[in-house]
């Protein structure tokens, strides 16, 4: 049987879902998500395999205007997440944070609908979080608002959350497919690293867990990842990791009176380790200060951001 394939961008705004949807299209967790903006640092791909046809999805960085030197390199990611792919995907919100205007749709996607055009790339308009959409009246306003601006290949209600239509936009991505090998296994849902995998998961319970103020200058290191027996010869991973702040200050807030702070977070997160692979981990946080981290290159680039 022939074998198919498309790479497929998830493009938007910060915090209108984009991670949400692929956690959900994918039945599995790869891509953290939080209601803090630009969760989601670099591009990452999730891959579904349906019989004879492969996608991968890139989910990339909210597209924002950027205040530091690693807020260019998400932008930056952004376009190179839209550089040689098949066709994207463009997710809007139903109910989004400022009042709709059909006249006057927001800078940052119609900068991006410029860009899909100039490249004519083929794309799926996802409109997320039908379920919190009081008057349905407004949905077919946003629908024609953004039909005028782009002749989307199709238009698509949805809801990342219950996950009402995510199989309508599965449909409609594997439209896009073309003969080609397959680029990752069957069984494969991501291309991220195990230990990229783990920090991320520690970042997001520290996005989750910590004060508006903090998160935005916190990154994760993995020091020591390694599966052993323990005394009943059963498999235990160990996980070490590094958390990076800015300030002092946030060292206090991360760890805590009495370091309960850190502990709570470390629990939530060695949690979700242990269901993502479905074994018992020991995980150890530390928390480092890196001041002004986020403009600062050669630290960007060990940690894996650039």
């Amino acid at each position: 049987m022939e074998t198919k394939s498309a790479f497929i961008s998830i493009i938007g705004r910060a915090n209108v879902g984009k991670s949400s949807f692929l956690n959900k299209a994918l039945g599995q967790k790869v891509s953290i998500v939080s209601n803090k903006p630009q969760t989601t640092r670099t591009k990452i791909m999730g891959v579904k395999t349906i019989g004879n046809s492969q996608l991968v999805f890139i989910d990339t960085p909210g597209f924002h205007k950027p205040k530091n030197i690693l807020g260019e390199k998400m932008i930056k990611a952004v376009s190179e997440g839209i550089t040689g792919i098949d066709a994207a995907l463009l997710i809007v919100e139903a109910v989004p944070r400022f009042k709709f205007d059909s006249n006057n749709l927001p800078q940052a996607e119609l900068e991006l609908i410029e860009t899909l055009k100039k490249q004519k790339i083929p794309t799926v308009l996802g409109i997320n979080k039908i379920d919190l959409l009081e008057n349905k009246e407004e949905l077919l306003t946003m629908i024609n608002a953004y039909a005028q601006k782009f002749d989307f290949s199709a238009i698509v209600p949805f809801s990342a959350k219950s996950g009402n239509g995510v199989d309508i936009i599965i449909n409609e991505a594997l439209k896009f497919t073309t003969p080609s090998a397959h680029f990752f296994a069957a069984d494969d849902i991501t291309d991220q690293p195990d230990s990229v995998m783990v920090a991320e998961l520690i970042r997001e319970k520290l996005l989750r867990t910590l004060s508006s103020e903090v998160p935005h200058g916190i990154a994760v290191t993995i020091d020591r990842f390694f599966e052993r027996d323990n005394k009943q010869n059963e498999p235990i991973l160990e996980v070490e990791a590094t958390i990076f702040c800015e300030k002092d200050s946030h060292k206090g807030i991360i760890i805590g009176k009495n370091g309960v702070m850190l502990k709570n977070i470390g629990t939530k997160a060695r949690i979700d380790i242990e269901k993502f692979f479905g074994i018992k981990t020991n995980l150890k946080l530390w928390v480092k200060v890196k001041e002004d981290w986020r403009n600062r290159q050669s630290i960007i680039h060990t940690l894996g951001l650039d």
